[in-house]
């Protein structure tokens, strides 16, 4: 059980996070007040109504604000995230109840509001009571989060896998003449183009351009190519690396593509228009 509790789990030192939070949670006790009204505040006069109910999101907004945004400022070394765990998750989560609901007894005392009576020893009752919900929470919130990290670690890992090999991957285009054959890294064609019998192939080499005519047809290349996703048939007479597009422009008669260190754009066929927005 120690040792479950000694379990890493991420603390949220997000400002802006937290601040929204703290914003749309004293909001949504407003409108449940004013809405359900409940410890028989629907009995108050209208003006004795509001008093308490801006005292109540009042206390909620202090509290919030205290605990989530000027505390781990004030304090950094007691919130380090790599030091943070299930136990320190829990007593936290008990200290902002407890900080709340003792504000509210504070508040009804001091502005003698006799809507409900209520001792500390009743809040320390609740708060122990609190902790096992709380903690079933957060529990199941880690389970949550690491099967979602380790998840997402797996999917990084292979899509790094995925390019290192790519990136050492060769592809040849055979020719109807074999001494034309061109073999060039995958990771440095920029595109192909049809030119009647032959395709003119454009690649990157030592920061240049270079191209090659080589016999063979557009649908051979679209065949060899196809198992990689960045390769783009965008027209019929155009195949494109997408990982190469500099900029794209729009017109009436559709999508113009430029690619890296080439001058003339290549043009997007209609029927490919749809698959192109996917890829980007």
């Amino acid at each position: 059980m120690l040792n479950f509790l000694k379990k890493s789990y991420p603390f949220n030192d997000d400002f802006k996070h937290n601040t929204k939070i703290i914003f749309f949670v004293s909001i949504g006790v407003f409108l449940f007040l004013f809405l359900f009204q409940p410890f028989e505040i629907s009995t108050l006069y209208l003006g004795k109504k509001i008093y308490i109910i801006l005292g109540i999101v009042l206390v909620v907004f202090l509290s919030f604000s205290v605990n989530l945004l000027f505390l781990p400022a004030i304090f950094p070394k007691m919130f380090l995230y790599g030091k943070w765990n299930i136990k320190k998750e829990i007593l936290w989560n008990t200290w902002i109840l407890f900080t709340i609901v003792a504000v509210y007894v504070l508040f009804y005392n001091l502005m003698e509001l006799n809507i409900f009576k209520i001792s500390f020893y009743r809040i320390i009752q609740g708060l122990l009571i609190a902790i096992l919900p709380i903690s079933i929470l957060i529990t199941i919130n880690q389970n949550r989060l690491l099967r979602s990290y380790l998840m997402s670690a797996i999917e990084m890992n292979k899509k790094l896998e995925e390019k290192k090999v790519v990136k050492e991957t060769e592809v040849t285009f055979v020719s109807e003449y074999l001494k034309d054959n061109l073999k060039i890294k995958l990771v440095s064609l920029i595109y192909i183009n049809s030119a009647g019998n032959y395709i003119e192939v454009f690649w990157e080499k030592d920061k240049q351009v270079e191209k090659q005519m080589v016999r063979t047809s557009l649908t051979k290349s679209e065949e060899l190519l196809k198992k990689y996703k960045f390769i783009f048939k965008c027209h019929r007479s155009y195949i494109i690396n997408i990982n190469r597009i500099d900029k794209i422009e729009g017109s009436s008669q559709g999508y113009k593509v430029f690619l890296k260190n080439i001058e003339t754009p290549v043009h997007v066929s209609r029927n490919y228009t749809s698959e192109l927005e996917e890829l980007i």
